[in-house]
């Protein structure tokens, strides 16, 4: 089973202030942070979705396929089609976002032991049974995620087949928070 790996880091940070990615958490940028909770290693293909040239310079330094998005302002469907088309003949895909700076790789690690052991499922880690990010989605679900169009994401590959979704829950609620607003740190 081939699993591969999308970073979305195409965000233009509106409600931030400015790209949230390159801002420091504990000293080190958010992107930097995804990136080394979710390895490339880990993966046959891993890439990272952006439209920021630092962002895509950081990603291939780190072992992952720089993808750019020069459609990033319809939303987070650009960053989703791009990042499926660019993992090739994968069979399932691991989607995640890159602004939850207290992800944990052991959470990860998880979570792909958990699509493993039935991979015909969507995975989703989570808190207290509440989905949250990164989400693995199998190739049943590649159609779906390949028609999204404008601000949506796989939440609504999940909506729509509910009966798939399994969770996996992450060793702490800080790992499931994201950075939307500056005081979110």
């Amino acid at each position: 089973m081939k699993l591969g790996a999308v970073l979305m880091a195409a965000g233009a940070g509106r409600r931030f202030g400015g790209n949230k990615l390159l801002y420091p958490v504990e000293g080190v940028p958010l992107i930097d942070r995804a990136m080394a909770a979710l390895p490339a290693a880990l993966f046959p293909l891993a890439a990272v979705v952006s439209r920021c040239p630092e962002i895509l310079t950081r990603a291939a330094a780190s072992g992952y396929l720089p993808v750019d998005n020069p459609g990033a302002g319809e939303g987070q469907s650009a960053s989703v089609r791009l990042g499926l088309a660019a993992l090739g003949g994968v069979d399932a895909a691991l989607f995640a976002v890159c602004d939850q700076p207290f992800l944990t790789t052991e959470s990860i690690m998880r979570l792909i032991s958990a699509f493993q052991a039935s991979p015909g499922c969507i995975h989703a880690l989570s808190w207290q049974g509440r989905r949250g990010n990164p989400v693995i989605f199998p190739r049943i679900c590649f159609p779906d995620l390949l028609a999204l169009r404008g601000d949506t994401g796989g939440g609504a590959v999940i909506r729509a087949r509910p009966d798939l979704l399994r969770l996996t829950e992450a060793a702490s609620p800080a790992e499931l928070r994201d950075v939307d607003w500056k005081s979110d740190l």
